[in-house]
């Protein structure tokens, strides 16, 4: 089999999602990415967007998640995108990776970052 492999980096969007309340009231920005992979050889041959995973489609869900849902952890927004992922999509693995840049740790830290790769059962 050959394996391929979609992705959609650096995704930023305004969510509610934290422990602190400060977090879940004024909100912030959060950055996603997402690599899909499976085969998508034959969207390769054919050019038909039917045979892939429609960016447009796979982007929605994540919006949705981050800019709807309210997650205390970084870890559960990252799973919960990763699992509807791949209830909605025709993918072998998943990889998700959520960053919350400038985290309230009381010091300088560029962004702190969940992964999470999941395979299809």
């Amino acid at each position: 089999m050959t394996s391929t492999k979609i992705t959609l980096r650096n995704m930023v969007f305004y969510g509610y999602h934290g422990v602190f309340a400060a977090e879940k009231e004024l909100g912030q920005h959060l950055e996603i990415d997402v690599e899909v992979e499976g085969d998508f050889t034959c969207a390769g041959h054919t050019d038909d967007l039917a045979q892939t995973v429609n960016y447009v489609n796979l982007y929605n869900v994540v919006k949705e998640l981050v800019e709807k849902g309210s997650f205390n952890l970084i870890e559960a927004l990252g799973t919960g995108i990763a699992e509807r992922i791949l209830e909605n999509f025709e993918v072998d693995r998943v990889i998700v990776r959520v960053r919350k840049p400038h985290p309230p740790l009381g010091g300088i830290v560029a962004a702190s970052e969940f992964e999470i790769v999941k395979d299809k059962q």
